[in-house]
């Protein structure tokens, strides 16, 4: 076996693959850590966002390209990502890079990867955001052996899935929000705020397009019923750049108007005065749940979509926060369960002062310790597994 660069002292090439923004974010927080180790003997290549091109990477492509959701969505634009996939691990090959960094996004990055393995068995592989191996295909994680050689895990119980479904060597780094407590967390004022009348009511259908397209009609149902029902509120809908114009057309409609709040910042600001929140279910809960913010969950997809995950999840609650606190805290209403008249209900519950909330405010308190690294952040737990892999390289 040829040495690596990395051992023989010339520049280390990392070739990293992350195709959604919040791989994006895990990706620059990766490679600012991996260059204070090694400093200017570094070079990144691979596909990322903007993130990622401000520490330096010239990305492939645009990851803009790979916005497709929804079944019927991808398979129209099967062609165009099958191309792209192929397009990728050519990229991979020709680098010869001393490390593959593959982060989030297993439908696409792994088939990379695997493709690159295939080529190069010698190349070290190392999988940033385990797929939800837990949840549903359980025979994924020992799929992964052929192709991958360490998992780093977000979350606490993710290593102890793969040593149970034999998968490959799987290390929980932490999950980047940890990284972002301050910004959660509310001053003295912003907690007296929670407590005043009338409460901040947050509303969050969704990041995606299609999440807006189906949660925002009953969220405004249901938060229509809920003023009709006699409860005060001030109605609070954060979203991003990208989706402003679909959110404030689609508002248009609703018999009480939100204060719509664009960006990560604002939305954070928003987060630290909340008292509740109705919610899509996601990593959205988990980042309510660590700013102590009560919530009622809520997901719609499309018949095919529902039907497929119906038959393939494998756990009792598809909430992020229920998953991470080990209980089923937060009540999640999926599919024809989401009516305006279920989420009013459960949302009178939060924003009082009943059983509902106090059970959630309690557990909430509970999740810094599970989800603690020590004095270690997530970035840089993570680089020195990246690194270890490296320099270990693949035994053939």
């Amino acid at each position: 076996m040829t040495p690596s660069r990395a051992i023989a002292g010339m520049e280390r090439r990392i070739f990293l693959i992350a195709t959604e923004e919040s791989g994006d974010r895990l990706g620059a927080n990766l490679m600012k850590v991996l260059r204070q180790r090694l400093g200017d003997g570094v070079r990144f290549e691979g596909v990322g966002g903007r993130a990622m091109a401000r520490e330096g990477l010239d990305s492939l492509f645009p990851i803009e390209e790979l916005s497709i959701i929804g079944l019927a969505a991808v398979v129209k634009e099967l062609p165009k990502i099958l191309g792209l996939i192929k397009e990728t691990a050519i990229a991979v090959t020709e680098a010869a890079p001393d490390i593959l960094v593959i982060i989030d996004s297993p439908d696409f990055t792994h088939r990379v990867a695997k493709r690159v393995r295939a080529k190069n068995p010698q190349l070290p592989i190392v999988n940033y955001v385990s797929p939800t191996v837990w949840a549903w295909r359980p025979g994924r994680a020992r799929a992964m052996l052929k192709y991958i050689d360490h998992v780093l895990a977000l979350l606490p119980f993710e290593p102890e899935a793969y040593q149970k479904l034999r998968g490959p060597p799987c290390s929980y780094v932490g999950h980047p929000l940890t990284e972002q407590l301050m910004s959660l967390r509310p001053t003295d004022d912003e907690a007296a705020r929670r407590a005043e009348s009338p409460p901040v009511l947050l509303v969050l259908p969704g990041s995606r397009r299609s999440e807006i397209r189906h949660h925002m009609a009953v969220f405004g149902q249901a938060v229509a019923l809920l003023q009709e029902q006699g409860t005060a509120f001030e109605l609070v809908l954060p979203t991003m750049p990208h989706l402003q114009e679909a959110v404030v057309e689609a508002v248009k409609t609703w018999p009480v108007q939100p204060q719509v709040v664009i960006g990560e910042q604002e939305k954070r600001a928003k987060f630290r005065i909340a008292r509740a929140a109705l919610a899509k279910s996601g990593t959205v809960t988990l980042e309510l749940a660590l700013a102590g913010v009560p919530m009622v969950t809520a997901y719609r997809t499309g018949n095919m979509e529902a039907w497929i995950l119906r038959r393939a999840i494998k756990v009792n609650s598809v909430i992020l926060a229920n998953l991470v606190i080990g209980e089923n805290v937060i009540p999640e209403f999926l599919q024809e369960d989401c009516t305006a008249e279920k989420l009013a209900a459960a949302l009178r519950e939060v924003l009082g002062d009943g059983e509902l909330r106090q059970k959630q405010v309690e557990a909430f308190g509970k999740i810094d310790g599970i989800l603690s690294t020590g004095n270690q952040p997530p970035s840089v737990r993570a680089a020195d597994i990246v690194l270890a892999t490296m320099y270990k390289g693949r035994r053939g």
